[in-house]
């Protein structure tokens, strides 16, 4: 609670001291666009979607999202600093039962992040801090209730991670496309259990593009391709890749829909699983909503 109000007071000191001097610096509650784009290959991102696994008809349900609540502009230097929040979830849905969802398995993520971006020539820079509560667990889809007993007798693991993540990133304005290329590092201050490296790395780029297609009903359709790759020790280091291929309808730093196709390869994405290697194709869609 204590953090909770000092952050509340940070922000209204800043919000003060920044309208004493409004003709260097602006303010905005609520900003229209979000100050730093999700990364689009990442799934530990604020989306509402689904994803439907190709090899088992398994689908990832996807509901949270990230938005900016203050944003303070500084003209002279072409640049932005924003403070945010996160709130999002992934289940892993096994099946289709008397007409309901089987979740078996689910992932919550709450946190914030502050963002920093620069106007370039030929692009931007950018910086994103999160802080971010990850916790993992299983459902009563995982539950048979005939033998009341968890299916192949797999009990949950308690899993948690809270952790610090710093993103910096490079934009560029290329002649058709849009490139940003990325990487990352992350510490985990608290985990569960002891045996996960409390260190992550990652990298990775996105390339897009609303000149290869034509405009749908008056919005732009942006063609993507992007790439998220994560270096973890669950408990053994080893990499995660991500390779994503889609559509966006919609202005790419706007709300739209966004469908895809993708490839994963490494330990399974839902935590409660860690330990486990999968490689699988996917289709999906989901929701900008910054």
């Amino acid at each position: 609670m204590k953090y909770f109000v000092l952050i509340i007071s940070l922000i209204f000191y800043m919000n003060s001291m920044l309208t004493a001097q409004e003709q260097k610096v602006s303010s905005e509650f609520l900003p229209s666009s979000i100050n730093f784009l999700p990364l689009r290959a990442n799934f530990e991102e604020g989306r509402i979607g689904t994803q439907l696994f190709l090899d088992n008809a398994d689908l990832k349900v996807d509901f949270g999202a990230t938005m900016d609540i203050f944003n303070f502009r500084f003209p002279l230097a072409e640049s932005n600093l924003s403070i945010g929040i996160e709130f999002m979830a992934f289940a892993l849905a096994t099946s289709f039962s008397e007409r309901r969802l089987q979740i078996d398995a689910a992932d919550g993520f709450f946190g914030g992040h502050l963002a920093y971006s620069k106007n370039l020539d030929n692009g931007k820079v950018l910086v994103r801090f999160r802080i971010i509560h990850n916790s993992a667990h299983l459902v009563d889809g995982h539950y048979d209730l005939s033998t009341s007993r968890w299916i192949n007798n797999r009990e949950p693991i308690p899993f948690t991670r809270d952790f610090g993540e710093l993103t910096a990133a490079r934009e560029l304005k290329l002649q058709r496309w849009l490139l940003r290329f990325y990487s990352s590092i992350d510490y985990a201050a608290f985990i569960r259990p002891d045996e996960i490296k409390r260190y992550s790395f990652a990298s990775g780029f996105e390339l897009s593009s609303d000149k290869l297609i034509n405009s749908f009903m008056d919005h732009p359709v942006n063609f993507f391709i992007a790439y998220h790759f994560v270096l973890k020790g669950t408990p053994v280091y080893a990499g995660n890749n991500n390779l994503m291929v889609g559509l966006k309808f919609g202005d790419w730093y706007k709300k739209g829909i966004v469908f895809y196709a993708s490839y994963f390869s490494g330990n399974n994405m839902f935590s409660e699983y860690y330990k486990n290697r999968m490689s699988r194709l996917s289709l999906g869609f989901y929701i900008d909503l910054f």
